[in-house]
Parts: structure tokens; C-alpha cells; sequence
């Protein structure tokens, strides 16, 4: 089916003011936020343990606003109102919970490395220690296949928005996004990283907001949830949605969302635990507030997708056949809901121009915090574990910054060109999302068990994550050419041989390095990761200077911490995990899938209310609660800059004329 003609909403000269312009705004930001930390705080991003881990001191509500921000991909506002438009209410429930347990599991992870590598800047140092080179070199292949997809889907998806709502030529729009975001990471680090990713979170909570309010309570085109589910259900009689109860939007007992749901399961752990950015949060957390942080940051995750796609992905499906539609008269093609453009056509068709616009701004804001994230990850990737490792083992901090410096701006040309590369091949977001989990999954758990399990063995980790790869594409081909008789980008993007290569991938690579461990499992001494830097630091520490005494005098205060606590914490975040895993995954959707059960109007305007209630609930997490952690510093902050330019002032006035 061809694709309606569709004329930009937006003059192209916003798509191009939104690009350079914010981009811009938030560097010139970040050069006032660097200069007021380098002059009034004792952590300077002139220093590598800074400008990469930021001290290792950073609370639990800012980790957990870095956490949605560095979550919130342009796949999860696209793609997560595609599987509403695409299955109903069922797909925005399963694309949140299946890609939150995670985040929560992570945060055993987070523990785990206070626990056993306390000194590390990368995941990939810990592999690097315990397993040598070879496997180290196995693991860097698929930490920056991972950090490449997510990059390069970030520019794909937010370009295709970019270009539909305001006519900007696609190419020029991937390129010019991660301009600013270079900038800016390249100027404060990671800690004033987060401080962007804690303003960027702010706006997106105030459109998701915006969206909610205007679709459920104002807009004449549906104005209540009692509008929405009248609109849906003549949706479903025009349109039946295949593999739902009755063809129903609006029942969990959806096929081909449970099967998205698992994919989600199976790509989202690949994208969380081999993704440097999660490790490099939990990183730079504080050790007591490391499992709070990833609780708390994966709970306020997931009001995003479900309460943005809740709402613009299900008021696509309402509004498809309405005139101020932008695919108007004709339905939107596969091919641009695949593109992600379902939430595009329902803002432009709710709120016109001033809609576009707001989607326009929190889908910029979501690709540049994500993309920063990626960046700063990289950076250290490449610094720590290939320079550092293997060029110049005895570098100096000086050096070590001047290469992350250029590690970022070489990854931001490097994920811009992979999106260039899947866009000219025909490649969109929701076929590079499905496929991505087979390609890294097999990773997974080798990777979780190299800081949590003692017993795991090189041969084991590297079996596990080779042959999980290649069970993954194997599965995904051979299932392709079995259900649909040929090859093509359109089969192989399809649900079941991306279930197929999903499952095999993480299954089989957690099958081969338990089996392999315990033929001969090893007996690791965790002392060993522990010592990881500690040499260093101490070589480092008699050169240091004002400043970065201070900065070296906190970093130990916050590496030491009581077993009991760190202990206690683990408890925590193994109980927290299971069972709101089990909660989120099985007590909620699965008696409903099974039931077959169609939401009632009453019970819709309930799930309404929750999702409201949860991104409530989010903005509280990420946007308030950093600020209430952080009133005592700006009430110094204040007074240090007061008694300044009072010093300042009595200097220039004391001064004969």
C-alpha cells in the first residue's frame, strides 16, 4: 500500500530551529552549569573521575531522573503508541512492563558492583579483570553493538518525526541532532549531564501531561475517556483488530502484544545490561542509594510509555478516519506507523500546529538526553577499556579527558552514519527495535554473572554470548523462510521470527554458560575486582592538588561503606525486583489475557485514571524529588556565590581611581 502524500504541518524552518536551536541553548547551559561547579564545588570536570563517573556521589533522585531520561528513547514515544495503534490498550501496558523489569533487576546489578568493583569506570573493566583479553575484546563487540543500535535508532525515528512534521530533509536532520548533544557532554561531563537530562525530563513530564489532559478532559475531538472508548469500539467494528477478543481495542487478550511483550522482555535486557550508560548511573551513584535510585527510576520509567501511548497511540486508532487526520481520507500506510508516525498524526489531528510543535520539542528532548547518555557511555568505553587497556596503559588523567573529549565526537559520527546507512536501505525504527534483542541477548546473562556469580567461567561467558548470537540469527532466518517462504526485510521484521530470534538468542547464551560453568565452575575472589583502579588511585593521589584532594578525600568516603548496609541493600533489591516483576508481567495481564476479558466503559475510565495517577506519580520521582535532595546545596550555592561577588565588589571598590 503506497503512502498518502502528506504535506508538513510545520514550516521547515522550526525543524531546523528546533535541531541547532535547542541543541544549542542547552550547550550555552552547560558552559554556565561547568563554570559554576568548577568555581563554587569541589568536583571539577577538568578531572577524569569527575567528568566520567562524577564522583561517584550523585543521589538516588537524580540517577533516577537520568535513568527515565537515558530510558526514554525515541522508540519509546514512537514505538510505544505504534503497538497502541497496532493492538489496542494491551500494547502500551506490555511495551512499559516489559521493558521496566530491567531497570529493576538492574538495580541487583548496581549493588552487585558497589559490592565487588567499586573502583571501576566500565562493566568492561570487570570483564577485563576477571577473564583477560580475549573475552574483553568479545564483550567490547557487543557493548558497541549495542550503544550503535540504540544510538542510530535514537536519529532514526526522531528524524522521520523531524521530517514529516516539518518537510526537513531527513539526512540533515541526523546529522544535526547529536551536534548539540556533542557540544554539551563534551563541556560538563556526566554530572552535568544529568543536570540536562534533569531538565529535559521536566519537559517531556509537562507535554506527556499536556497530551493527557487535552485528550481525556478538553479536546472536542474526544474530551473524556467515556469519548475514547465510544471511538474505539466503532474503530474495532470498521477495523478488528486480528488475534484480539472480538477485535477489540480495548482487551488485554491480544496475541500479537503478548508475543511484543516478550520481545520487549528479551531486547530490553540486552539494551539495559550491556549498555554502559546503566552501568555508568549506577556508577556514579552514591553506594547506600544505588538500589533506591534503580527502584525508584524504573518505577517512574514506566508512566512514560504507558501514559503517552495510552494516550496519542489510542487517539490515532479514534481519530484515524476523522478530516482533520493528516492521512485523511485514506488510513495511515504500515509503512509510516512502522515509522513510528502514529503519535505525529494524533497530535497534529488533536491540538493542529501547537500539537506538532509539542511533540516536535519532547521527541527532540527525548533522542538528545538519551543520545547524551550514549555518548558519555561510549566515550568511557573507548577511553578506559581500548586506550587506556591497550594503547596507553599509564595515561594521565589529562590525557584520559582529552580522549573522551574525542571518543564522543566520534560517536556521535558514528551513530549519525548507521542511521543514514538503515535509512537509505529501506531499514525503520519498528524493524531495527524488533530485530535488535537477537543480535545482543545472547550476552545477557554472561555479562550479569560476570559481577554476580563467582562461579562463571571465560569459557562460559564467551560460549554464552557467541552462541547466543548465532542461535539468535539462526532461529530468526530459518523461522522467516519456515512461516513465510522467503528472505525479506518485511518477513524477517515480522512478530514471530523476531520472537523466535529473541528467545534463542538470551535462552540459549543462558544455557550455554550455566552448562559450561559447571562442568569446571570457577571459584573467582571478588578481592580481585575490588582492587580494580585502587593502584591507580593511590599512584594519582600524591599529584593531586586543592580541589582534587577534596574530590579524592570524597570518593573514598563514598566507597566505604558497612557490609550490613550494602548486604541489606541487595535483600532489597532482589525482593523489590521479584515481585514487582511478578506484578507487572503475570498478576496483572496475564488472568486478563486469558479471561478474554473486554474492558468495560467504567473499568477503561479506571485505567484511564491510573495512568494518570502513575505519570503523577513520575514527575514526582524525577523532577521533584532531585530538587527537595538538592535544597542544602543551593542554599550554599547561593551564599557562595553572594559572598563572591560581595568580595568582588569590595576589591574593585578599594582600588584607587
Amino acid at each position: 500500500m503506497a503512502s498518502p502524500n502528506i504535506d508538513p504541518i510545520l514550516p521547515v524552518g522550526v525543524g531546523y530551529g528546533v535541531v541547532v536551536g535547542i541543541g544549542f541553548f542547552f550547550a550555552f547551559v552547560m558552559c554556565g552549569i561547568s563554570y559554576l561547579q568548577n568555581r563554587y564545588t569541589r568536583f571539577s570536570t577538568k578531572t577524569s573521575e569527575e567528568f566520567n563517573t562524577a564522583s561517584r556521589s550523585v543521589k538516588p533522585g537524580l540517577i533516577a531522573s537520568g535513568i527515565v531520561s537515558a530510558w526514554t528513547w525515541a522508540a519509546t514515544l514512537l514505538q510505544s503508541s505504534t503497538v497502541a495503534y497496532t493492538y489496542g490498550i494491551s500494547g502500551p501496558f506490555w511495551y512499559a512492563s516489559g521493558a521496566t523489569v530491567q531497570i529493576l533487576m538492574f538495580a541487583v546489578l548496581a549493588c552487585k558492583v558497589k559490592q565487588n568493583a567499586p573502583r571501576c569506570h566500565t562493566y568492561l573493566e570487570i570483564i577485563y579483570t576477571r577473564y583477560g583479553a580475549m573475552t574483553h575484546i568479545v564483550f567490547i563487540f557487543f557493548g558497541l553493538v549495542t550503544n550503535i543500535l540504540v544510538g542510530s535508532q535514537l536519529l532514526l525515528g526522531g528524524s522521520a518525526v523531524v521530517t514529516s512534521l516539518t518537510g526537513m530533509n531527513v539526512y540533515a536532520a541526523i546529522f544535526l541532532i547529536p551536534l548539540g548533544v556533542c557540544v554539551y557532554v563534551v563541556l560538563g561531563g556526566l554530572r552535568a549531564t544529568f543536570l540536562c537530562d534533569y531538565s529535559h525530563t521536566l519537559i517531556l513530564m509537562i507535554v506527556i501531561l499536556y497530551f493527557m489532559f487535552s485528550v481525556y478532559t478538553t479536546n472536542p475531538l474526544i474530551g473524556s475517556p467515556g469519548a475514547m472508548y465510544t471511538l474505539l469500539e466503532e474503530a474495532a467494528f470498521k477495523r478488528p483488530v486480528d488475534g484480539n477478543s472480538d477485535g477489540s481495542y480495548l482487551t488485554m487478550k491480544s496475541n500479537f502484544a503478548l508475543v511484543f511483550g516478550i520481545i520487549q522482555l528479551c531486547s530490553g535486557s540486552g539494551t539495559v545490561f550491556l549498555d554502559q550508560a546503566y552501568w555508568q548511573r549506577a556508577i556514579a551513584s552514591r553506594p547506600t542509594t544505588a538500589v533506591r535510585a534503580y527502584l525508584l527510576g524504573g518505577m517512574a520509567w514506566f508512566a512514560v510509555p504507558f501514559g503517552f501511548a495510552t494516550t496519542l497511540g489510542l487517539a490515532a486508532v479514534a481519530l484515524a478516519d476523522h478530516p482533520s487526520f493528516p492521512t485523511y481520507p485514506s488510513l495511515p500506510s504500515s509503512s509510516q506507523i512502522n515509522a513510528g508516525l502514529a503519535s505525529p498524526f494524533a497530535a497534529a489531528a488533536l491540538l493542529g500546529k501547537g500539537g506538532a510543535v509539542a511533540l516536535l520539542i519532547v521527541l527532540f528532548m527525548a533522542v538528545t538526553s538519551c543520545a547524551s547518555a550514549e555518548l558519555i557511555a561510549v566515550s568511557s568505553i573507548l577511553t578506559f577499556d581500548i586506550y587506556k587497556t591497550y594503547i596507553r596503559p599509564a595515561a594521565t588523567p589529562k590525557q584520559l579527558i582529552f580522549i573522551s573529549h574525542i571518543m564522543i565526537c566520534v560517536f556521535g559520527l558514528t551513530m549519525a552514519i548507521f542511521a543514514c546507512i538503515w535509512n537509505a536501505i529501506g531499514i525503520d525504527l519498528g524493524w531495527l527495535f524488533l530485530v535488535m534483542g537477537l543480535l545482543i541477548g545472547g550476552a545477557v546473562f554472561p555479562v550479569a554473572f560476570a559481577i554476580t556469580w563467582k562461579g562463571q567461567t571465560r569459557a562460559g561467558a564467551v560460549s554464552g554470548a557467541v552462541g547466543g548470537l548465532v542461535a539468535g540469527l539462526v532461529a530468526w532466518l530459518v523461522t522467516a523462510q519456515q512461516l513465510y517462504g522467503e528472505i525479506t526485510v518485511a518477513t524477517t521484521g515480522l512478530e514471530y521470527p523476531t520472537l523466535a530470534g529473541n528467545l534463542a538468542a538470551i535462552m540459549i547464551g543462558l544455557i550455554l554458560t550455566v552448562i559450561i560453568s559447571w562442568l569446571k565452575p570457577d571459584d573467582f575472589d571478588w578481592e580481585v575486582t575490588r582492587a580494580i583502579n585502587a593502584q591507580s588511585a593511590d599512584v594519582n593521589r600524591s599529584s593531586l592538588h586543592g580541589s582534587e584532594k577534596e574530590e579524592e578525600k570524597t570518593l573514598d568516603e563514598t566507597l566505604t561503606e558497612e557490609p550490613t548496609q550494602l548486604r541489606r541493600a541487595l535483600a532489597l533489591a532482589w525482593i523489590a525486583s521479584a515481585v514487582l516483576t511478578f506484578l507487572m508481567d503475570f498478576l496483572i495481564p496475564i488472568p486478563m489475557f486469558l479471561s478474554h476479558y473486554i474492558f468495560s466503559r467504567p473499568f477503561f475510565t479506571a485505567w484511564v485514571v491510573i495512568s494518570f495517577l502513575w505519570v503523577f506519580c513520575s514527575t514526582a520521582i524525577s523532577t521533584i524529588l532531585p530538587i527537595v535532595e538538592a535544597l542544602t546545596f543551593f542554599k550554599q550555592l547561593t551564599r557562595d556565590i553572594g559572598d563572591d561577588l560581595t568580595s568582588q565588589k569590595r576589591e574593585r571598590g578599594s582600588v584607587a581611581p
